[in-house]
């Protein structure tokens, strides 16, 4: 017997636009899908403005406490990838509410310190102390859906 599909789902999968202020296109790109996602989920960069990649970018010997140096090329062609993607660029879904916290000239480097993050994530310490989330930006121990750009309230 073949399953019917809801027409609201063929829709949104059709058209990720219309999903809602809880999608952000995904990370497509193999490189930056292989050299960022090999430490952490490789973050959506609707999440930060363009200059806050070149930022984040022109420290990666510093990246985070860690040296996450990359040959010149590859870092160019990430880089590229990420500021095109940017939240001031794709200012779709929960992108544009991202964005609207940024302050104009800001650069800033956690997506976990936008206040539109802290205010849809106060929860209790032993939230966060739990083994299977440990830290703010493990976004997919909550959000299954996360590496997709889904971050509905699972």
């Amino acid at each position: 017997m073949r399953r019917l599909i809801p027409l609201a789902a063929l829709l949104l999968a059709a058209s990720p636009a219309l999903a809602g202020d809880d999608w952000v296109p995904p990370v497509k790109d193999p490189l930056v899908l292989k050299e960022c996602g090999s430490c952490h989920m490789a973050f959506q960069p609707a999440f930060l403005p363009a200059r806050s990649w070149n930022r984040m970018m022109d420290e990666l010997s510093r990246h985070f406490g860690e040296d996450a140096s990359l040959p010149a090329d590859k870092a160019q062609a990430i880089r590229a990838y990420l500021t095109a993607n940017a939240g001031d660029v794709v200012t779709k879904g929960r992108a544009r509410k991202y964005m609207q916290w940024v302050a104009p000239g800001g650069t800033p480097q956690r997506i976990t310190e936008n206040p539109d993050f802290e205010r849809k994530h106060r929860f209790p310490d032993k939230v966060w102390q739990d083994p299977k989330v440990v830290t703010r930006s493990n976004c997919p121990a909550c959000h299954r859906g996360a590496d997709q750009g889904w971050y509905e309230d699972d």
